[in-house]
């Protein structure tokens, strides 16, 4: 995979599965917006990624809000004069059950999870109409396809959306050369996932290949839905999740 000249932008990209993507995006030659929220480590991504001779500017934003997701493609497309790849990687996932979930929690994880997909993908696709050419990966997860494991019920529903947002953009988007796609990872080491997970250990051995995985590897499967080599795959659902869940 190559991507000469063009540009992506990934949410969440200060740690975890967005820091490895914005990584394995820029060694293929991408020029990467690094967008979080936490800004001081979305700087240090980007400065690794500037260390090794490729090209990276971190960006803070709230991608819970509309306002702040147009300001950003605004941002990237004065900055590096086009947009091309946009990979919907932000999301929060507290361990709140049922019976404590409160309204403000709730609205939370759907805007940051949720909400945020629709609206950088409608900003970021003005864009990419320009060059009749896009790529957008939207994260979903195992607990969308199947519920959510351990206090991850409103979660799970905002990834399930995420599937039905990422086939019907599908089908708006693909008269523009626009493919939409989404990954639905398993059980991920990044704090994310281990932390307050009880009986992790536990969920684990249900996994046939018996591990978590690697930011990395879910890295890799987003990469490849972003290729140019990549032309006949819109609408669909990657599950990368060692076994776990079978279609």
């Amino acid at each position: 995979m190559a991507f000469n000249e063009r540009v992506a932008v990934v949410t969440g990209a200060a740690h975890g599965i967005g820091a490895a993507t914005a990584d394995v995006l820029s060694a293929q030659r991408a020029t990467v917006a690094v967008v979080d929220i936490d800004l001081p480590a979305a700087e240090q991504v980007a400065a690794a990624i500037n260390a090794n001779g490729r090209t990276a500017k971190a960006y803070r934003c709230d991608v819970s809000r509309p306002a702040e997701v147009d300001q950003l493609v605004k941002d990237v497309v004065t900055d590096f004069g086009r947009l091309d790849i946009l990979v919907n990687n932000a999301g929060i996932c507290p361990r709140i059950s049922i019976a404590d979930m409160t309204e403000e929690w709730f609205d939370r994880i759907v805007s940051v999870n949720m909400k945020s997909v629709f609206f950088l993908t409608r900003a970021a696709a003005e864009n990419m109409k320009l060059r009749h050419w896009g790529r957008v990966v939207n994260i979903s997860s195992t607990g969308g396809r199947i519920g959510g494991v351990y206090n991850a019920t409103v979660y799970s529903g905002t990834k399930a959306a995420i599937i039905a947002i990422t086939k019907t953009m599908a089908r708006e988007y693909a008269a523009f050369g626009i493919l939409v796609n989404s990954v639905a990872p398993g059980a991920v080491d990044t704090p994310m996932m281990t932390k307050g997970m009880a009986n992790l250990d536990a969920y684990v051995q249900t996994v046939p290949l018996k591990r978590l995985s690697q930011p990395i590897e879910i890295a890799h499967s987003i990469a490849h839905l972003c290729a140019e080599e990549t032309t006949w795959v819109t609408g669909a659902t990657l599950d990368v999740n060692g076994g776990v869940v079978m279609y």
